[in-house]
């Protein structure tokens, strides 16, 4: 069996990156604590205009799609939080030195989703607090984690459409 070896002699030097996800995640389950204990359930506290602090639990997905089920996707959100994150970590170990701007994409998602997985093995639900609004309309409450995520998905998206470089490092210029 051929192994594969990087051009920097078989180490993975995006895997560096794996620190910002740890902070990711230590943010999240940090405030995520911060809040169950200083908040109460579902008790809106206004921060500034437009902007509160409440806590909610949310068994679904992203706006509590299927949060109304009976409990079976827990186990498919967890599941497939696990398998993408095991997908994550070995797309970063794919990257070339250059890329950099898709290395920090792809451990923000990775960072969110532990932070999330996290939440629904140990609570059965993810913690959200941050509730944002305009008049009447409520954004769905979210956490660091969601942030997180939507962070590195949009950043994926820009990635997709930044011109490739000349040195073939998938779109980012010396970093």
């Amino acid at each position: 069996m051929e192994q594969v070896m990087t051009e920097n002699g078989g180490r993975r030097p995006m895997l560096r990156w794996l620190w910002l996800a740890a902070l990711v995640v230590a943010l999240d389950l940090t405030t995520k604590a911060m809040a169950s204990a200083w908040l109460t359930y579902a008790q809106p506290v206004p921060v500034m205009p437009m902007f509160n602090l409440t806590l909610l639990h949310n068994t679904g997905a992203a706006f509590s799609f299927l949060a109304n089920e009976a409990g079976w996707q827990r186990w498919i959100f967890i599941a497939l939080a696990l398998a993408v994150s095991v997908f994550l970590v070995r797309w970063l170990s794919t990257l070339k030195e250059g890329e950099t701007w898709l290395a920090v994409a792809i451990v923000l998602i990775l960072g969110g989703a532990i932070g999330n997985v996290y939440d629904r093995v140990v609570h059965g639900y993810v913690v959200d607090f941050i509730h944002l609004y305009w008049g009447r309309y409520h954004f769905p409450a979210f956490n660091i984690a969601d942030m997180a995520i939507t962070a590195g998905a949009v950043m994926m998206i820009i990635d997709m459409f930044r011109k490739p470089s000349d040195d073939g490092n998938g779109g980012d210029s010396a970093a």
